[in-house]
Order: structure tokens, then sequence, then C-alpha cells
């Protein structure tokens, strides 16, 4: 229906080319998300889907890595109703608002074993 990925919003330069907020400021991977030029995969295949006025309720959503969880309460709010991932995050937080909203969650690194 729709693709995503990571990186600066349609017609900005990309952090590459002016330099990585985060990795300057020394920030973690998970936190402080808000400073950083960059929009996640999940969220650009929101943005592309309402922008062709796409509904992607009740859809599957196959993602590289575990949502963080700004990007799960906007996949909640957007009827996502199953995520496919490949890698685990560290967000605790995100798990668990997916699990409460029912989203059904498949981590394909769990299926090898």
């Amino acid at each position: 229906v729709t693709t995503g990925y990571n990186g600066a919003p349609a017609g900005l330069k990309h952090c590459e080319e002016v330099g990585c907020i985060r990795g300057e400021g020394n920030i973690p991977s998970g936190e402080r998300h808000e400073l950083c030029r960059g929009t996640h995969a999940e969220q650009n295949a929101i943005i592309q889907a309402a922008v062709m006025g796409i509904s992607i309720k009740g859809a599957t959503l196959y993602c590289t890595t575990q949502p963080c969880s700004l990007c799960a309460k906007m996949l909640i709010n957007a009827g996502v109703s199953r995520i496919v991932y490949e890698g685990e995050y560290p967000d605790e937080l995100s798990l668990s608002l997916l699990k409460e909203a029912g989203v059904k969650l498949d981590c394909m690194s769990r299926w090898a074993n």
C-alpha cells in the first residue's frame, strides 16, 4: 500500500549532508527523538498513505526494527493491526502500548528459534 524510509522530510538535506545533531550531542539511541532532522520509516509510511488518501486501518506493517514509542502511538492511532519486524529495539514502552492496543507483534528473528 505504501512505503517509508528513515530520512529528512522531503526537500530537506539529510543529516549526512549537514551533520547529525544526535551524534554531535552523544544522544543515545532511543532517546530525545525530537532532536533529529529525520523522520522514521513508520512515520513516513503513515504520511504517504495519508497523502495518497489510503486508509491503513487493519493493515500490516513490515519494518526492520520494532517501532519506537513515538511510532507505536502513531501506528495505533492509524489503526495498524499487525507489525512484523526483524530486530528488537530497547523500548519497553513501545511494546507495552502496542500490546495494550491489541496490535499483533511478530518478530522474525524469533521464528528461527
